[in-house]
Parts: C-alpha cells; structure tokens; sequence
C-alpha cells in the first residue's frame, strides 16, 4: 500500500456553469489549475450562455446546492473558497449557512451581477441578502464598476468616484474591497483595494485592445482565491491575482473564439499543481 506523503492546496469554487468555457466555473477551474492548486467545484447555476450572450439561466435547487457543498468539503477540504453566481435569496441562504462554518478558510467573493455582455445575472431582491448573509463572510469581495455602481446606489466613470463608491461599499459590512476599475474610459486599467487595515492600494495597467474579456472577473478573484490557497497574505494575493488576469488578457488578446466577447488565455504559463507536505 502506498503511503499518503503529499496533498495538493485546493480551491473550491462556488458558481455558475457556462458551456463557452471563458466564464464560471469553467474559468476557474483553468485558472486554479494553471496556478498550480487543485479545483473542486459547486454547481449554483446552469446559465445557457455564449459568447455572445446570456440566453436564458436554469436554477439549481438549493438542497441540491448544499448537499454539493457537504459531500465536497466533507472529502477534500479546502485551502481557500471562492464563491461566484448566486442569484437567488434562497441560494445565499444556503450557501451561508454551509461555509460559515469554515470561518478559518480564506473566501473570496465575486458578486457577479452583471456578464461582459452586459446582461443582468442576479434578481433583485437578492441584492440585500448577498450584502448581509455573505459580505461578513468574505475576506474579499471584486465588483467590477457595474456592480459596484449597484452596491454604492451611484455612477462611476472616475477614480475619484470610485474612492467614494469603494467607501460606501466598506461601509455595508465588508472586510476588504478590491474595486476593479476596467470599465473606466481612457488608456489605464486602475483598481483600487480597500484593505481591512483602512488603507487603499492603487494598481494601474495598460489597457488593451481587445473584446476577449469575457469572464475575466471570474478568473481574478480565482487567482486571488488561488494565491490564499498557497498562502500567500491578501495583499499579495490581490496584487498577483491582477497581474495574472492582465497576462492573460494580452496572451488572449488577438485570438479568435466566439463571436462575441471571446475569453482570456488562462494557461499562457501553467504552473505544475503544487505538491504540500502532508501533516504526520
């Protein structure tokens, strides 16, 4: 019988299904692995998606939901937790009352509300629940501009704006904000990070010509969940995890998949999965 020497860090994601393979659970589970973790993953949604669009979203139910969550950890638990699609208040229900219980875990929380395409993914009541049933949870959350404009009540086209939005979304129960800013006009990519010690970190990069960004904010808060998993602090996590997705995006950036927002390349430098010392 061979003995158990080694494990691999793991990452369970939490999220929505897109049979294009640049969004959801799909993204992260590339993005976990070509970051050298190991993926396991939580179905919440079967969205019928392209890259063109969201065509119509099927529900998963919430037992079913939960029982996924039990029978993963219960086996492999994980090194960090991401949670992304979660679009009905009866999700969020569930989804806190199972992981509040890995309050020890690293969790990052992408309030996905609104695709690349600019559909709409969340019903609105859900909203208010997110705010108060994950928000504490989560060591970070990632609203690009659209859902941060949803979350602060207000409209953001500067980074002086988004200084005031990030505030206002600091102030609805969360530990950390990174406040992604690829939404603004003009040649820069800034983002800002509002850190739980008070402070806000700037990080700027060139912008790209290119429609290949669909699911991009899926695949940054799995680097960032990623980089936890391998225990790194959350400012680290944060800083690699941009610089992973802007890598990916220009390796992405003039490849054709799709006919509409294409996705980015997630294995331009795949990493071997990590191998950790087992506990005797």
């Amino acid at each position: 019988m061979i003995q158990k020497k080694y494990t691999y860090p793991s990452v369970l994601t939490i999220a929505g299904f897109d049979g294009s393979g640049g969004a959801g659970i799909q993204a992260d589970m590339k993005t976990i692995s070509a970051l050298g973790s190991y993926a396991t993953s939580v179905l919440t949604a079967l969205p019928i998606q392209n890259t063109t669009g969201v065509k119509s979203i099927f529900n998963i139910p919430e037992k079913v939901v939960g029982e996924q969550i039990d029978c993963i950890c219960e086996d492999i638990l994980p090194n960090a937790i991401k949670i992304g699609m979660v679009h009905t208040p009866e999700l969020v229900e569930t989804i806190a009352e199972k992981i509040c219980q890995f309050s020890h875990i690293p969790l990052v929380f992408d309030p996905v509300m609104v695709a690349t395409s600019g559909d709409h993914l969340i019903e609105e009541e859900t909203i208010q629940s997110i705010i108060t049933k994950l928000f504490p949870l989560a060591d970070v959350i990632t609203p690009n501009l659209d859902e941060a404009g949803i979350l602060a009540n207000m409209s953001i086209e500067t980074v002086e704006e988004m200084h005031i939005a990030g505030k206002k979304i600091m102030q609805l129960g969360c530990k950390s904000v990174l406040l992604k800013g690829g939404h603004l006009k003009g040649e820069k990519l800034t983002s800002l990070y509002f850190s739980p010690h008070g402070t806000i970190e700037s990080f700027e990069f060139p912008k790209y010509n290119t429609h290949n960004t669909h699911g991009s904010g899926c695949t940054l808060s799995s680097a960032i969940a990623t980089y936890l998993s391998q225990g790194k602090t959350l400012l680290d996590a944060v800083s690699l995890g941009q610089e992973y997705i802007h890598e990916a995006i220009y390796n992405g950036r003039d490849v054709a998949i799709g006919n509409g927002n294409g996705p980015v390349n997630h294995f331009f430098n795949p990493k071997k999965l990590i191998k950790n010392e087992m506990d005797r």
